[in-house]
């Protein structure tokens, strides 16, 4: 038996309690570096700031902290006309990283121009990037990213639920924009997929628990955001995504393959409320005829054979569709970006085994943040990056972010509100969007501070280079075009 000095175990108590604290995300700390980027052909200097800031518990006592990531242009001098960024990724339990390493950011992932993951993994500059109009910070809900909870004696619902997760992020919000000084500058909230859930509902929170009022509101690939929907309407929205999935991959009818994209959704769109939609409703009701005219007509919309629509009563859903649509070849589509096939271990059933366009990102987005974060931001820890946190049991009761978000833009005149949608996004697909907006301004009084932005490209339009450029710019004039004139009042007329 090997005798233990006393050397030997105090460098080993030492080593344990360094091994213990690194591993420990810090209450607050952050990195500054300073940079450079091109955008649109100008060179643009600014200032990235990694680091953590804690979220207190009602006696003031840190309870959790949350890596962000914060730039900010430095050859500007008056930042209260200066817009700022706060942007959120969704899940619920996903990190930051999509939108900060593949959209808005300074930075984007080495993807090839469909956005297919290439190695070696890596990161280049983001010739898009929305720096040049805006500062943008990107922040990592508890258990996402590196930020963690603090103090384990917390219950886990002070977090993981839609209200639990908007009270808490707007206080977050509220501090760092009181230490960065930021109360004068136009303000922005951008959030994809589960993170427009978020949006919505911190813009409300935060206008009428914290008085902090916004310009604009982002939704990427937005979610339901608790606006209703189910049954007939939810299976009849899907038909102008099934043709946009069905035309890519070249299996709808010579009449229809033979149009252009933006001929066909108008058409498939009509199609879906006025008469997708009744049959649905119908039901039973429906006469043998009236079912197999209305199989015939949903299956020359969505490249399904009409067996399938008859089979299940004219409701199909989306995990059938991917699983169906390419069948005959052995294939299956994915569900955040229907352009992406894939194969599963056996060509039967009724669903995918794997979404072949989530498993293709993963392995191009991990490595090359984990290599930006230590070597370019500077910010080094033990930790592992979430990608995707452990947030489960997450509390889905309760939930009005999209009605709240109406209801914050009726109470603010200033308040604008953008969507952007990928036409083969299966996850939040685009005519849901849509459905959402007229339910956001159920009496059209504010159309005008609302626009739709769609995109020949799945959840995530940005990994494709041509929508990488479209979509940032349509942020660019969104911001622009809603930031208000000295001395206009907040009223209406």
């Amino acid at each position: 038996m090997r005798k233990i000095t006393l050397p030997f175990l105090l460098f080993f108590c030492f080593s344990m309690a360094w091994a213990q604290e690194i591993r420990k995300l810090p209450v607050e700390t952050k990195v500054e570096k300073n940079h450079e980027v091109s955008i649109k052909g100008k060179r643009v200097p600014y200032k990235s700031t990694a680091g953590t800031q804690p979220v207190w518990d009602d006696k003031g006592d840190p309870i959790a902290s949350l890596f962000y990531t914060y730039y900010e242009r430095t050859d500007v001098s008056d930042k209260s006309k200066r817009p700022l960024v706060i942007s959120f990724n969704g899940g619920p339990g996903s990190a930051s990283i999509w939108m900060h390493l593949a959209y808005t950011g300074p930075v984007i992932l080495k993807i090839d121009d469909e956005g297919y993951p290439l190695q070696p993994y890596g990161t280049s500059s983001n010739p898009h990037s929305i720096l040049d109009v805006a500062d943008i910070v990107y922040v990592d809900p508890v258990n996402t990213g590196y930020s963690r909870i603090l103090d384990e004696e917390t219950p886990r619902s002070t977090f993981f639920g839609i209200n639990a997760d908007i009270k808490y992020l707007a206080d977050w919000v509220n501090t760092f924009v009181t230490r960065q000084n930021r109360w004068a500058s136009p303000k922005y909230l951008i959030g994809e997929s589960y993170g427009t859930t978020r949006v919505a509902g911190l813009v409300s929170q935060l206008q009428n628990a914290h008085w902090m009022y916004f310009n604009g509101v982002i939704l990427v690939s937005p979610t339901d955001m608790g606006i209703e929907r189910g049954g007939p309407v939810k299976m009849a929205n899907y038909f102008p995504y099934y043709a946009a999935t069905a035309w890519y991959h070249g299996q709808l009818p010579s009449d229809l393959q033979g149009k252009d994209l933006d001929e066909i959704i108008p058409e498939v769109e009509k199609f879906a409320v006025e008469e997708a939609l009744p049959a649905m409703v119908k039901g039973g009701s429906l006469s043998a005829t009236e079912m197999e005219a209305m199989a015939t007509k949903m299956a020359r919309y969505s490249g399904l054979d009409k067996e399938v629509f008859l089979s299940n009563n004219l409701m199909v859903g989306t995990s059938l569709f991917w699983k169906e649509l390419l069948r005959d070849e052995g294939m299956t589509v994915g569900r955040l970006d229907s352009r992406y096939k894939g194969f599963d271990r056996m060509e039967a059933g009724e669903r995918y085994d794997f979404d072949p366009a989530l498993t293709s990102w993963n392995h191009a987005f991990a490595p090359a943040f984990n290599h930006y974060v230590k070597n370019v931001l500077g910010f080094e820890t033990d930790l592992t990056y979430n990608l995707f946190g452990p947030v489960h049991p997450w509390d889905r009761s309760n939930e009005t972010t999209g009605y709240d978000l109406g209801q914050a833009m009726r109470q603010n005149p200033y308040l604008h509100l953008m969507v952007q949608s990928g036409y083969y996004d299966g996850g939040t697909d685009f005519f849901n969007a849509k459905y959402s907006m007229w339910h956001i301004d159920p009496n059209s009084k504010m159309q005008d501070r609302m626009s739709f932005k769609g995109y020949r490209s799945g959840h995530m339009m940005y990994l494709r280079a041509e929508d990488l450029a479209t979509s940032n710019e349509d942020i660019r004039q969104f911001i622009q075009n809603s930031m208000v004139e000295e001395g206009i009042p907040a009223k209406y007329d």
